[in-house]
This record gives C-alpha cells, sequence and structure tokens, in this order.
C-alpha cells in the first residue's frame, strides 16, 4: 500500500485500515506460530503498512 493512497482516505477509513491490519498481523502470527504460514515476509509487509497508517493518521491529526 501506497503512503500517496493513504492520505487520499479520510481518517474513519484509516481507522478502519488499521484495525483489519492489526487483525491480518494477529492471524499472520498465529499461523507462524503453528508452523502452516508459506509467506514469512507478508508478517514485514503488514507491520510496514501498520506503521504507514498510524504516520498517515498522526499527519491528519496534527
Amino acid at each position: 500500500m501506497k503512503a500517496k493512497e493513504l492520505r487520499d482516505m479520510t481518517s474513519a477509513e484509516l481507522n478502519t485500515k488499521l484495525k483489519e491490519l492489526k487483525e491480518e498481523l494477529f492471524n499472520l502470527r498465529f499461523q507462524s506460530a503453528i508452523n502452516q504460514l508459506e509467506n514469512t515476509h507478508r508478517i514485514t509487509d503488514v507491520k510496514k503498512d501498520i506503521a504507514r497508517v498510524m504516520t498517515v493518521l498522526h499527519e491528519k491529526n496534527a
């Protein structure tokens, strides 16, 4: 997900996206713990997406 796409979203949409990403991260960690995760790099990608969403939210709130 690109930061430009995130900046076009409203704060409510960003909060929803953040919640979805956190749920996805939880599920990926769970799959990793029981050795069912095939693409381990996806965890890193989701973490970076969460950071991008949080950064844009902080920019909008400031």
